[in-house]
């Protein structure tokens, strides 16, 4: 049974029904059969195994032979699949030729869409808190020379950032800079002067401004991101991911405009 299924499944590869494999290997088993034994044989039902053998009779498959009783007979299996081999190959013919046809269709399509973009497909506007903080993620495992941070608060990552501590020490050893601006205020908060410690002693250097125009972060000189707080519901803030080189290094020499005056990090150990 398991061969029978095996041989079924063969012949469906190459074209065939599930009805019209079965009928066929039935028709194989000896000279001929009329329909109601081909029928009992390959388990198909009566009402379908007449058109069954019509379509193989059309695929010159089997023959069949008129009678008061007419009975059908398989052709040798080496010229079914032969006949069945050729049916396929025409079908990948045809394909090959539809496919280049379609391919020179679209192909001017795909390189006149790369000419024209969306004018602001560089800028990602971020509200929830969840897509803030995998954001400011995300930036902070793409820097590969330096990453600067206005930091104040609210903070969007966990206390314990061991990713972002991570992130400074992999750049501290490659030579890359990592810099960080702090409120003033943050030298009378335990927790914050906590995350300032350990992230130091990863090799981040930090400074204390008495004022920070918004959270920013900076990455190797081409990724932003940055918050817009609403200027009239002051609770509510918008961050901008952006990846705009000209705009970054514009927000670079700002960043360090302000780390010029800041005052240098005394961090207790």
């Amino acid at each position: 049974m398991e061969l029978e299924d095996a041989t079924v499944n063969d012949l469906m590869s190459l074209g065939l029904a599930r009805y019209e494999a079965r009928v066929y290997l039935a028709l194989i088993r000896r000279g001929s059969y009329t329909a109601a034994e081909a029928a009992r044989e390959a388990d198909v039902p009566r009402q379908r195994v007449y058109d069954v053998l019509d379509a193989l009779v059309r695929r010159q498959l089997v023959t069949a032979h008129p009678g008061r009783v007419a009975t059908y007979s398989a052709v040798t299996p080496e010229l079914a699949v032969a006949r069945l081999m050729a049916v396929q190959r025409e079908s990948v013919d045809r394909l090959e030729r539809v496919s280049q046809g379609l391919a020179g269709v679209l192909q001017p399509l795909w390189t006149q869409g790369r000419e024209h973009t969306d004018p602001l497909d560089y800028i990602e506007i971020l509200r929830d808190p969840k897509a803030i903080a995998e954001r400011f993620a995300d930036i902070q495992r793409q820097a590969r020379h330096e990453l600067l941070t206005f930091c104040k608060p609210p903070f969007v990552a966990p206390a314990e950032n061991a990713e972002g501590i991570e992130v400074v020490r992999r750049l501290h050893r490659s030579g890359g800079t990592v810099r960080a601006l702090y409120l003033d205020d943050a030298r009378d908060d335990p927790e914050t002067m906590e995350h300032v410690r350990r992230f130091a002693a990863a090799g981040e250097e930090a400074r204390f401004a008495p004022d920070l125009p918004l959270k920013l972060v900076i990455a190797d000189a081409s990724l932003v991101l940055c918050d817009m707080p609403d200027p009239v519901a002051a609770a509510s803030t918008t961050t901008l991911f952006i990846e705009h080189p000209a705009l970054a290094t514009c927000l670079r020499l700002a960043f360090h405009t302000v780390w010029q005056d800041a005052a240098p990090g005394d961090v207790p150990a």
